[in-house]
């Protein structure tokens, strides 16, 4: 004889609720364990043995699932530890790629700055050897200016030597043409 959902109920200490999704999980429990006796529902003895051992068979059950998803994560688990290494991989070579690009920038500055150095040394020499070239330039202009001066003042002298003894007479005549023209000058002057 088989027992009501109502006695199942107090036996397992569960709600009557709990009973019948017990009943509606089991796949055709209905069909194969249950009986209708006049307005009530019984579940014949092997149905009421299947619901005592219901969360045992859960249990049983949900293992298998959970050993299913423990090895699903332990290989999850292996395949994102191999994607960290080959990222570390990845970062240490960016890393050396990094220090390796320093190293050569740093190497190029101190190069520049030995080039610079060496640019403003020359442009020293460049000056101090033009200035150089521009005092012996002015020297020769000098010496050569200087040169000129004297045979030009020699000839200036040796032309007025010759105008003082051809020139008396018309030096004596110049003078008495200035005198007249002063005279008329001063007549100017007084005048007005």
């Amino acid at each position: 004889m088989g027992k009501t959902i109502r006695q199942l109920s107090e036996e397992f200490k569960l709600s009557k609720q709990a009973i019948n999704q017990r009943i509606n999980s089991i796949n055709g429990f209905r069909s194969k364990h249950t009986y209708k006796v006049k307005n009530h529902l019984e579940i014949d003895n092997q149905g009421v043995k299947m619901l005592a051992n219901f969360d045992k068979q859960k249990r049983q059950e949900r293992q298998p699932n959970r050993q299913a998803e423990n090895d699903k994560d332990k290989n999850i688990d292996q395949i994102l530890l191999k994607q960290l290494d080959v990222k570390d991989q990845q970062i240490s070579k960016l890393q050396k790629s990094l220090d390796q690009q320093q190293q050569l920038q740093l190497a190029t500055l101190a190069e520049n700055r030995q080039l610079k150095n060496h640019i403003q040394e020359l442009s020293g020499l460049l000056e101090s050897s033009s200035s150089t070239q521009q005092q012996q330039s002015n020297d020769k202009d000098d010496t050569l200016s200087n040169n000129a001066n004297t045979s030009h003042s020699k000839d200036k002298n040796d032309k007025q030597d010759k105008d003082s003894v051809v020139g008396t007479d018309k030096g004596q005549k110049k003078i008495h043409k200035n005198k007249t023209n002063k005279s008329w000058w001063h007549f100017w002057q007084n005048k007005g």
